[in-house]
């Protein structure tokens, strides 16, 4: 099993920038592929990105393509996400998640974080 917990969350004006970050611990955190997740009010939870375990290939949303990126750090069992151009639209709960698909898209995460808020204001 492995347990995860994001962080790095916030309010930030639309156009700036926020790193996230998912500290992994329990079973081999390399072993696993990883995934950011989004929730926002009244919608459903999506894709965000999401990366295998050996850090190829990637997935990104088209929504955040060109405006987002995934990385890992198998060393200090994190993975990151990198978030440039906010938009108000990208105001979400951000989730992590271990232990799913990547491609064509993201799915069946067994692990799952509690999540952070990021308010991108206009």
């Amino acid at each position: 099993q492995v347990q995860v917990v994001e962080s790095g969350g916030g309010l930030v004006q639309a156009g700036g920038s926020v790193r996230l970050s998912c500290a992994a611990s329990g079973r081999t955190f390399s072993d696993y592929n990883m995934g950011w997740f989004r929730q926002a009010p009244g919608k459903e939870r999506e894709p965000v990105a999401a990366i295998h375990w050996s850090g190829s290939p990637t997935y990104y949303a088209d929504s955040v393509k060109g405006r987002f990126t995934i990385s890992r750090d198998n060393a200090k069992n994190t993975v990151y996400l990198q978030m440039n151009s906010l938009k108000p639209e990208d105001t979400a709960v951000y989730y992590c998640a271990a232990g799913g698909y990547v491609l064509p898209f993201p799915r069946n995460y067994r692990y799952w974080g509690q999540g952070t808020q990021v308010t991108v204001s206009s």
